[in-house]
């Protein structure tokens, strides 16, 4: 029988089991008392937690109580390391640091939280009894959301996220940004985007720093300009007006702004003085990232003459010289200046590289190791492997997670950031990105393994209903029973994408019928656990049971997964009954409309989903996606040709 200890995340450091348990009254109010400090997020932390496992709490500012914190200098001055001890009268925790002191208060308010859980409907929760010794791994512990490929979260989403993200000891959040934060004077950038205005981010600044989360400026300063440069207002800046082709539009588009042009740093540094005051995080990250027409247009000559990397190198030290101008310490993603490792130790020493990488077989360990070694700082960044997806790519993820992880512990960078992206419309709900924000939160903190089954820790820490955990685990299983060998996202969400390719589609992978049949049955076994998951929502409901009503809507999410995989599934079986060099305009009349009904259906049950978490800005750019399929199926089902 599992207990608290056995799902707590993150996993302790080191752990001392008690043979007893702690039983917290439910008809009377928990004392909570605090030493040497006047910081009360310690103790707001406990009474949010508290408050979830349905306890009363009343602080005391003299006598015992039942959780008591103290701040003791003589305690491991690591930052956020903590000592707990748990018996049968309450829970007692020191540290050094007010961090510290939060991060015991987490863990107490977890622990009787998961109690409660687990006791649902038998009494009061009940808590092992312990000694632990904690503290991280890695000093920073971030998570990035993509917020400008298409959806943009309502402030209500973030404020869960970041919540969520308090309980589970991560310490910084970055909302990766090309067009969707509200600058003046840009209007016409972000005006169908429902931006992030300077209000929302600060007051999301000041909630997550409650938390001890900073929440970090990102905005785009080089590449990924293409929502800017593709109005004429903007194109001059552009590196290549007439564009090129790139892998975030099925358009020709300009995509960077030209390094060598002083106007793009004049926009630039505008941009940085309307953001960065919202903000109490000292670091900016400034993106810098695949810059596929460096050299193409605008900068060529330049280029010529003193190599792309040296064009690069100069226009990264003049973005850090305005960050640091304004107080800020740069973080730049690290991608293109490892295309030339020879420049490496010209970087500036107080600019952070962001190492990326998404694929399984990522080397984090030879990168990790080439930055240690010329002094500079970094932290690994892998991925929850959501994006590109409609399920996910649990394997993948679990992988990619565990080598960023131990590559940023032994080459000693300042941690890790878990981004979570959403390429070509950000077309997965928010389940998908939970089972990566688990893994990553859990081995940023202790590069161990959670002994936990994935399973169990979502109906945990999701919190989801049992039947929704096993239908979300089912769902980003998917690929791996596919084994078509695709990298950076899944085959089902490529045969959408790139639904325009003569077959076999090469983002594809290798794509068989033995692959296809073993999808099928996994999506059996998801249209079952989703069935069993209604019937748990309609008795929650009944019981007002709010632990199985959050987050809202995940069941019809799921549910529109697999609506999803299954029609990707009935386009792979169409398309390669149809044989190598064909196209989808070839498809039997009869197959076309049902292909064509089939993804009505998904598109419009997309859109009725937005809302429960996003703003209406870009629901439109989402849906229009769907539409690459339909001129194909719609010539195919007509007996014309296009």
């Amino acid at each position: 029988m599992l207990d608290a200890l056995d799902l707590l995340l993150p996993r302790p450091r080191a752990l001392l089991r008690g043979t007893s348990h702690w039983f917290p009254s439910t008809t009377r109010a928990l004392g909570l008392r605090i030493h040497g400090t006047q910081d009360e997020r310690p103790l707001q932390a406990l009474e949010r937690g508290l408050a979830a496992a349905g306890l009363r709490t009343e602080r005391r500012a003299r006598g015992s109580a039942e959780i008591e914190l103290r701040l003791d200098a003589n305690e491991n001055e690591r930052p956020e390391t903590y000592r707990l001890e748990i018996d049968d009268t309450g829970a007692r925790a020191w540290a050094a640091s007010t961090a510290g002191l939060f991060r015991a208060a987490t863990t107490i308010a977890e622990l009787l939280r998961i109690g409660a859980l687990l006791q649902r409907g038998k009494g009061a929760p009940k808590v092992p009894c312990c000694a632990l010794e904690d503290g991280p791994d890695l000093e920073v512990r971030g998570f990035m959301l993509d917020i400008s490929r298409d959806r943009v979260p309502t402030y209500a989403e973030l404020c869960a996220l970041i919540e969520r993200m308090a309980r589970l000891k991560l310490n910084q959040l970055q909302l990766y940004t090309e067009h969707t934060f509200a600058y003046e004077g840009h209007e016409d950038v972000w005006r169908d985007a429902s931006p992030i205005t300077p209000q929302e981010a600060r007051k999301l600044a000041a909630f997550a720093s409650e938390r001890h989360i900073a929440l970090v400026p990102n905005q785009q300063c080089l590449g990924h300009m293409h929502r800017w440069l593709t109005l004429p207002r903007y194109a001059p800046l552009a590196e290549l007006p007439e564009g090129i082709e790139h892998a975030f539009s099925v358009a020709k588009e300009p995509f960077s702004l030209c390094a060598v042009d002083p106007a793009s740093l004049t926009l630039i540094e505008g941009l940085f003085d309307q953001l960065l005051p919202n903000f109490e995080a000292r670091e900016v990250n400034v993106g810098l990232d695949e810059t596929f027409d460096l050299g193409l247009g605008g900068s060529q000559a330049a280029c010529d003459a003193r190599g792309k990397g040296r064009v690069y190198l100069e226009y990264l030290n003049a973005v850090n010289e305005r960050v640091r101008a304004r107080g800020r310490r740069m973080q730049f993603w690290g991608d293109v200046i490892l295309e030339h490792p020879e420049l490496v130790p010209e970087l500036p020493k107080d600019a952070t590289a962001m190492l990326w990488g998404y694929d399984a077989k990522h080397p984090f360990e030879r990168q990790a190791a080439r930055f240690a070694k010329s002094g500079l700082p970094f932290q690994t960044c892998p991925g929850t492997s959501s994006w590109q997806s409609f399920g996910g790519r649990i394997e993948n993820m679990r992988i990619n997670i565990r080598d960023a992880a131990r590559a940023a512990l032994r080459y000693g960078a300042e941690g890790m950031l878990v981004c979570d992206w959403g390429d070509y419309g950000h077309w997965q709900p928010f389940p998908v990105l939970l089972p990566g924000l688990l893994e990553g939160a859990s081995r940023a903190w202790n590069v161990k393994p959670s002994p936990g089954d994935l399973v169990d820790l979502l109906v945990a820490h999701g919190p989801l209903a049992r039947a929704e955990a096993e239908a979300l685990v089912g769902l980003g299983q998917l690929d791996a029973a596919l084994a078509s060998g695709s990298e950076n996202g899944t085959a089902l969400f490529f045969l959408f994408r790139y639904a325009h390719q003569p077959w076999p589609i090469a983002r594809c992978g290798t794509l068989t019928r033995e692959g296809l049949d073993a999808a099928r049955a996994v999506l059996d076994e998801v249209a079952a656990a989703l069935g069993r998951a209604r019937a748990e929502a309609r008795a929650a409901a009944q019981a007002h049971d709010p632990v199985l009503l959050e987050p809202a809507g995940v069941v019809e999410e799921l549910a529109w997964v697999h609506a999803a995989c299954t029609l990707g599934v009935h386009l792979a079986e169409a398309r390669m009954a149809l044989g190598d060099g064909t196209s989808m305009t070839g498809l039997p009349a009869a197959a076309a409309e049902a292909l064509l009904e089939e993804l009505r259906q998904v598109a419009a049950r997309h859109g009725e989903l937005w809302s429960l978490r996003s703003r209406s800005g870009g629901l439109t750019e989402s849906l229009g996606r769907f539409q690459l399929l339909v001129p194909a199926l719609e010539a195919a089902a007509s007996g014309a040709s296009v």
